[in-house]
């Protein structure tokens, strides 16, 4: 699954939002009703992980920490516990509930960012200013694309 571009929507008094068609059809050709929705641990925003992702993602996290550790298994639970299974309704609807459209400052409009293999969901007004100038964007474009495989190489 792959999933690109940057579209906005509204989301509903109730908190429903349309997951952009051309998201949806992704994630009907690959039979997936639901979602999984989390707070990025990094930014502002809520990502959608389809389930086949989540899982492999829940796979490799699990693998890389010791059941038996302390440290471990509350860095685990941080992160599942703040994740919520929604299901895509009849209309190509989820719900975002208000605790995770307040942590992520939502108030109507949204914008929904593809990923690759997650979708980003964005508060308007946050988005408003790019993320990078063009000219930083293209001097670290150029960094990452001039490292080996697997390396910083800085």
């Amino acid at each position: 699954m792959r999933f690109t571009g940057n579209i906005e929507a509204k989301t509903d008094n109730k908190g429903r939002v349309f997951l952009p068609a051309c998201f949806r059809r992704i994630l009907q050709s690959e039979e997936c009703d639901k979602v999984i929705l989390r707070k990025d641990p990094h930014q502002q925003c809520l990502v959608l992980y389809p389930e086949t992702t989540w899982n492999k993602l829940l796979d490799e996290l699990r693998a890389r920490l010791n059941r038996w550790d302390a440290h471990d298994q509350m860095l685990f639970r941080m992160f599942v516990s703040d994740a919520e299974e929604l299901a895509i309704d009849s209309n190509g609807r989820i719900l975002l509930q208000k605790r995770y459209r307040d942590i992520a400052a939502i108030s109507q409009e949204v914008r929904f960012i593809g990923m690759d293999d997650t979708i980003e969901v964005w508060a308007k007004e946050i988005l408003e200013q790019p993320f990078m100038s063009s000219e930083e964007f293209s001097k670290e474009l150029e960094k990452v694309m001039q490292r080996e495989k697997g390396g910083n190489n800085e």
